[in-house]
């Protein structure tokens, strides 16, 4: 079953044969996949060693055995993959400019009832995310001061301290491998470390989603071209659990390659 929400807002289901129902959960994972990319046409879809890449998304983030896990998509053909691979699927609008409003879209079709609590935000295109990392992003949220929980890595080769592809986060520590976000930028990182790899994988309280996507961008979110910084700027508080290793995200061909040896091929 693929659930369908059209332009004027009406949610239409898509019935496909020997698709059961799934109980909602008080936690979800939520993937969004969109199928245009510049540098790596039909990414979601990329064979990794015979199996498309957002199906090895999909097995990871359901082995975190957190709660139901569901793909939001623009594409039939990456719903398609999902379902055949025993997975669900959503079908949102293509038109969406970040992968959290897919995902809260996703969110207000599986689950118009306000039954989950909890939601992950797990990229489609880290198909070597460890299971036991998405589990990680959870635990902040056992405090009620914190809206959304996301991770990051300690960063040990230096050329990634001047990589303005690397995002870095900092802030000061507030438990064992925990921090408070104060900052997040594409900057060098500067002085003494650790300095911090930011993981875009994210965990929300569902009113923290809820009041995220309903924002305007911020100025620096505009001017990082860094969607959490809204939710800094905007007074919310993020904290982030310190994993072991940051995982690859695919964007290129050269990455692609990567991938498949990393998983055996």
């Amino acid at each position: 079953m693929a659930t369908r929400i059209s332009a004027c807002g009406r949610i239409d289901t898509v019935m496909r044969p020997g698709f059961p129902a799934i109980p909602m959960p008080d936690a979800i994972v939520l993937i969004p996949a969109r199928l245009a990319s510049t540098r790596l046409p039909g990414k979601p879809l990329v064979d990794l060693n015979g199996v498309p890449m957002i199906v090895h998304v999909f097995r990871r983030a359901h082995a975190a055995a957190i709660g139901e896990v569901v793909v939001a998509t623009d594409s039939e053909a990456v719903a398609a993959a999902v379902e055949k691979a025993g997975g669900r699927a959503v079908m949102t609008r293509s038109d969406h400019t970040s992968g959290s409003d897919r995902i809260y879209e996703a969110l207000e079709a599986v689950d118009p009832e306000h039954k989950v609590d909890i939601v992950l935000n797990v990229q489609g295109d880290l198909p070597t995310i460890e299971p036991t990392d998405i589990r990680a992003a959870l635990k902040p949220l056992a405090d009620e001061d914190v809206d959304i929980s996301t991770l990051a890595a300690v960063i040990t080769d230096p050329g990634e301290r001047t990589n303005p592809n690397v995002v870095k986060v900092s802030g000061p520590q507030v438990g064992p491998g925990r921090l408070q976000a104060k900052n997040f930028t594409r900057a060098n990182a500067t002085g003494n470390g650790p300095h911090y790899h930011h993981i875009g994988l994210y965990a929300y309280r569902r009113p923290s989603l809820e009041r995220f996507v309903g924002m305007p961008p911020s100025a620096n979110e505009q001017r990082e071209r860094l969607e959490q910084l809204r939710a800094l700027d905007a007074g919310m508080r993020i904290d982030v659990m310190i994993v072991n290793s940051v995982p690859l995200g695919v964007d290129t061909p050269e990455d692609l390659q990567t991938a498949r040896k990393l998983l055996g091929g």
